[in-house]
């Protein structure tokens, strides 16, 4: 049974409300003879999985492999999918793949990333508590509060910043630390922030990393004074993070946290090439493949793993 827009947009509030990453892609324009029409659209999870209808086999391996790009930079794309020896050419916002699978037609699909907003954990229910509240939402974060011994960082998490005053400070610390959330903060007086560091059960690389007194030093005295520098600190780092993870021609992509003993960091799928028609394809369970020798071999269409099925001899020497 085909997939209606009303299923495809219960499925995304559903994403949406488990904070679950994936991507939006719109048919935007489409020449014939082409299997989609504009207005087509569907929905491309992080494992490749495409709910919906963006084109056939080999436009939709191109669009899983571009959409693992826009989830990580978190920036649309317009990406175009024209016949021809496979190739591709790219622009600020954009990029052409030439396709040997196509029939003749050419496609433009939109894909726009819907990424959850930053979590921020805060530890306390003091007025810079509060004002972290107040003002992280207006600038786009998802803030809870919690207390310390209910909070249980993740490793996707933006910041856990604790604000308690001395209450159960450690162990929310400690769990952040282990978890690998890129920002950790500590607010307290320069004397006590040491000493509560040096009291934390973590080794001395994981204790460097919490910032303590937590904010930038902008003579903040008011509890949103003090909100108000801790969230330029964290945007500060959150945008250290993108610029050093970037490649050079490539928008920047959020960095990974770092990998810790308990959270260790997992990539997305590699790239494969097609031995029959050259295509790049996601080396993911759901992209086409079959085994061979003891090497999984990945496919853009039926079509192409039909042929290296009637003869792999042929195309040994790609794999």
């Amino acid at each position: 049974m085909p997939t209606t827009a009303e299923t495809l947009a219960a499925r995304a509030e559903e994403l949406a409300g488990r904070r679950e990453p994936f991507v939006h892609a719109t048919v935007v324009r489409a020449q014939h003879p082409t299997s989609a029409h504009a207005g087509d659209t569907a929905l491309v999870l992080p494992s490749g999985e495409i709910l919906g209808f963006v084109g056939g086999n080999c436009v939709e391996e191109s669009v899983r492999e571009f959409s693992r790009q826009v989830l990580a930079t978190q920036e649309p794309l317009l990406l175009r999918v024209l016949p021809g020896e496979p190739s591709r050419t790219a622009e600020e916002g954009a990029v052409a793949v030439s396709n040997p699978c196509l029939s003749g037609g050419a496609i433009e699909i939109f894909l726009q990333p819907r990424i959850p907003a930053p979590r921020v954990l805060v530890v306390g229910t003091t007025p810079a508590a509060q004002a972290l509240a107040t003002l992280g939402s207006g600038i786009g974060l998802d803030v809870e509060l919690t207390d310390g011994e209910s909070a249980a960082p993740r490793a996707d998490d933006a910041a856990l910043i604790v604000a308690s005053h001395g209450k159960a400070e450690e162990g929310a610390l400690e769990a952040a630390l282990r978890a690998g959330v890129p920002y950790v903060a500590l607010v307290a007086s320069e004397t006590r922030g040491a000493a509560v560091l040096e009291s934390l059960d973590v080794d001395n690389a994981l204790r460097r990393r919490v910032f303590t007194p937590a904010g930038l030093q902008l003579g903040a005295r008011t509890p949103g004074e003090i909100a108000l520098s801790i969230l330029a600190q964290l945007l500060g780092e959150r945008s250290k993070a993108r610029h050093a993870a970037a490649q050079p021609g490539v928008p920047a992509a959020l960095a990974e946290p770092a990998p810790t003993e308990s959270a260790p960091t997992e990539s997305g799928p590699a790239s494969a090439v097609d031995p029959v028609c050259g295509m790049p394809v996601p080396a993911a369970e759901s992209s086409l493949h079959l085994d061979y020798n003891g090497v999984t071999v990945y496919f853009c269409s039926p079509g192409c793993r039909a042929a290296f099925r009637k003869d792999p001899e042929r195309y040994a020497l790609a794999t």
